[in-house]
């Protein structure tokens, strides 16, 4: 395994002085932003598309600094039920599958998606029960009508461009939230969509997760080194559904946190042998979402946690067996 770092966080910097902080720190690996949500600052993949020797210099910065990409994130909503809002995610998904295809990179990071209820609809829609029956209709709409058939036409692209690694972030407000809708849709849809596997988003739903790691063996496409802590005060009494700001500390049922102050290094250690028995050797890239540590601090903690905590070396002979 590699110690990775996803470069959003530092999107003020330019990406030299990023990489060159980096590797002081000893980072291995960059996954960078080419669209969507996580924007461009450090990959425009439109902007790059229109001149290959952009995209040239960008592995040559990124080799000066003996580092390698792990990914092109784009996450998004390309099922938006409102249609100028979709066609901009899903172009950007498209511009960075064809920049991944030209960088010889083979992982593209992004969201499922969530529709709304309904064809009429303005807003996504997740549904989080089964009850009443109203539900289940949007969620049959929801799978067979939009989701499904997207990503199937959205994968033969990918495929015809050699991108056979659609890492798609299991995250609540999304279709994909959990292993089983992962494996759903996987199912429904082939072997190119695979697990950006996130545990912050996993540890407040109460799954597992390195059960989760062993559920999703076949498809562990790339790893997200973020922690997440469940305040007990809080949600003893409200429970984890919390739609309060993320800003709202005091109140909240659980913050997103650096590696380490959410769960502790047994917590971390048995999901890097968890991925180093199911075969993952890719990047744990460091994605700073904690409202309580500036991007330096986080970043700085998450750094020596992880070295103290990735397996990084390969495990040789079994000489004593």
């Amino acid at each position: 395994m590699k110690l990775g770092v996803l470069t959003v966080m530092m999107s003020d910097m330019p990406l030299e002085e990023v990489l060159k902080k980096l590797s002081t720190l000893g980072v291995q690996t960059v996954e960078l932003g080419s669209g969507g949500y996580p924007g461009t600052a450090h990959a425009d993949a439109a902007a790059l598309l229109e001149n290959s020797e952009k995209i040239d210099e960008l592995l040559k910065l990124v080799k000066k600094y003996n580092m390698e990409i792990s990914a092109f994130s784009c996450h998004g909503n390309p099922v938006h039920p409102q249609k100028d809002i979709a066609e901009a995610f899903d172009l950007d998904f498209r511009n960075t599958v064809l920049l991944a295809e030209k960088a010889g990179i083979d992982t593209v990071i992004t969201f499922s998606g969530c529709p709304g209820g309904s064809p009429q609809a303005k807003y996504p829609n997740w549904v989080t029960c089964p009850w009443p029956d109203d539900f289940g209709t949007i969620l049959e709409y929801q799978w067979n009508d939009v989701l499904i058939p997207y990503w199937k036409e959205a994968t033969a692209f990918a495929e015809s461009h050699g991108i056979k690694k659609i890492a798609l972030e299991m995250h609540p407000g999304f279709c994909v939230y959990n292993p089983e809708t992962l494996l759903r849709l996987r199912s429904a849809v082939g072997d190119s969509i695979g697990a950006n596997f996130d545990p912050s988003h996993l540890f407040w739903q109460a799954i597992d997760p390195v059960k989760a790691i062993r559920e999703l063996k076949d498809c562990m496409f790339h790893f997200h080194a973020k922690d997440s802590k469940v305040q007990k005060y809080n949600s003893d009494i409200n429970g984890v559904l919390d739609t309060k700001h993320y800003s709202d500390e005091f109140n909240r049922s659980w913050l997103f946190r650096t590696v380490g102050y959410g769960n502790n290094y047994k917590v971390w250690k048995d999901m890097f042998s968890a991925l180093r028995t199911v075969g993952y050797t890719g990047a744990i890239s460091i994605e700073h979402e904690d409202s309580l540590m500036s991007s330096d601090e986080g970043l700085e903690k998450a750094v020596a946690f992880l070295k103290e905590t990735i397996i990084f070396e390969e495990t040789g002979e079994m000489f004593w067996a």
